[in-house]
């Protein structure tokens, strides 16, 4: 069976969700046929150092130009962004007298550009829109339009409702929630993800994978995230080895492309303790996201497991696991196929491996009970459960 369900010659798609996604192999060509659509005259193209020199933000220059599309540029925006980026990223907005945003690049600029998107209209501080104490009330459908091009197969930031950066006030990462941050326009054209390295292509893809997973045992009710998420698991379990051993497999990076959207379509739904751990370890260990995501989340799922065994059990299947075995065994064995699975791409096993050290374990678990995402997972958790999560990682 091919990897990814596509006719036998790939085609450009264009579907709604309600975002427009353009999806395709040289869906990029689309993108000033969205301008247009969006009646953008001066877009501010927003993206970072990595997608600069990889050369793919010459790429949608180069598309603009030809189109004759007038357009400003930032490219200055940090891995894992924090406020500051966002207002750095306002001021050019507003010298160059800009009317929309285009963001290119992993989950860093298209965050930061939907923060940039806020500050446009809304009054600061960022933190006054934090998901976590109901901010979401306060965001207004007032903003200008974003077209996001993901260059990665990760954070799904390209479909999803929320924005997420590190703020001063909080001192974590924060996450920004609302369905009027949903980029108006996505162009996910998998030709830009070929040349992801091995590493940053495994710790992305687990990103997705692990929105998809958690999402699917969370403890919210939407049937429709669900079957979302359940399809995206198989998606990653199938794709993303080869993925990161063949980086140029064009049927694996796109199928790595749709669970990335998938997963940011199910986590609406909700997320887990994994996700709470993963938002302390980036802005104190410097952890990239998904990589903490992929190391945290076998012990977080056998913590759940006793929870969410029938869910965990259909996990198993979604990776291909035909046993017919019991719903308690098949549960086990998702965990196991998991820790194969992160073995297989190169996570490394432990957090003290990628850098976490022991005197910080406090401070993280800390700001992973004051983050949101804990209040989704399908066991409740506490402070003590958390930290003893964390260290069984470290």
């Amino acid at each position: 069976m091919k990897p990814f369900d596509m006719p036998s010659e790939p085609r450009i798609t264009e579907m709604s969700w309600p975002t427009k996604i353009v999806f395709g192999a040289g869906a990029l060509q689309r993108l000033p046929a969205q301008v247009a659509r969006l009646n953008m005259k001066r877009p501010l193209v927003m993206t970072d150092a990595g997608v600069v020199k990889a050369g793919l933000v010459q790429r949608v220059y180069d598309v603009l130009k030809g189109a004759n599309v007038a357009y400003a540029s930032f490219e200055q925006v940090n891995p894992d962004p924090t406020e500051n980026d966002a207002f750095a990223g306002l001021e050019a907005y507003r010298h160059h007298q800009c009317d929309g945003i285009i963001a290119i690049g992993g989950g860093s600029p298209l965050d930061a550009a939907k923060l940039v998107q806020v500050l446009t209209t809304h009054e600061p501080p960022l933190s006054r829109y934090d998901d976590a104490t109901g901010g979401d009330q306060f965001v207004r459908d007032d903003m200008p339009p974003l077209i996001a091009i993901p260059t990665t197969a990760g954070t799904g930031s390209e479909v999803s409702r929320s924005g997420v950066a590190t703020l001063s006030d909080t001192g974590r990462k924060t996450v920004i929630f609302s369905p009027f941050l949903m980029p108006k326009a996505a162009i996910c054209d998998p030709e830009l993800t070929l040349g992801l390295p091995p590493g940053p292509t495994a710790a992305t893809g687990m990103d997705a994978f692990t929105h998809c997973l958690e999402a699917y045992v969370s403890n919210g009710f939407h049937p429709l995230a669900d079957a979302v998420a359940i399809d995206g698991i198989a998606r990653v379990a199938r794709s993303l080895p080869i993925a990161v051993s063949e980086g140029k497999n064009l049927v694996a990076r796109s199928d790595m492309m749709v669970a990335a959207m998938q997963g940011a379509m199910a986590f609406q739904k909700g997320l887990g303790a994994c996700h709470a751990l993963a938002h302390a370890l980036t802005p104190i260990s410097k952890v990239h996201h998904g990589l903490a995501n992929a190391i945290v989340l076998p012990v977080v799922m056998e913590f759940n497991r006793p929870a969410c065994t029938a869910r965990l059990a259909r996990v198993a299947q979604a990776m291909g696991d035909t046993s017919n075995a019991s719903e308690e065994v098949l549960a086990a064995n998702a965990v196991e196929r998991v820790r194969k699975l992160n073995a297989t791409i190169g996570i490394p096993v432990r957090l003290r491996d990628v850098g976490v050290q022991e005197k910080d374990l406090e401070r993280i678990v800390d700001k992973a009970f004051q983050d949101a995402s804990h209040r989704g997972n399908p066991r409740s958790c506490t402070l003590d459960d958390l930290r003893a999560m964390l260290r069984e990682s470290f």
